[in-house]
């Protein structure tokens, strides 16, 4: 399974490449449940392994906020800072989120 997966992310990668596009994938989160997750903030880790970590260049953490804001977070990226920005999706699309 991850030999199928490795192969898959690094033609992707090299889609991206060759065609100057960006890739957008998603990966499934899961709530840790060991010991470890009482002393984190957020106890969700992502499950596509380290597979899906290497095979990204930048990672976005995106979450449901209060009311209809939601949050995007840059987790990890080699060249922005890590930070969060609040935006709200309404029938115009995606809007700065007032609170």
């Amino acid at each position: 399974v991850y030999k199928r997966q490795g192969r898959f992310l690094r033609n992707l990668q090299r889609l991206a490449d060759e065609f100057s596009i960006a890739v957008v994938i998603t990966n499934q989160v899961m709530s840790q449940v060991d010991g470890a997750a009482m002393f984190t903030g957020d106890a969700k880790k992502p499950i596509g392994g380290n597979i899906m970590a290497h095979a990204s260049t930048t990672r976005l953490y995106l979450r449901k906020g209060r009311g209809e804001s939601r949050i995007c977070k840059i987790y990890d990226s080699p060249c922005l800072p890590e930070s969060e920005a609040t935006y709200a999706i309404g029938k115009g699309g995606i809007t700065d989120h007032n609170e």
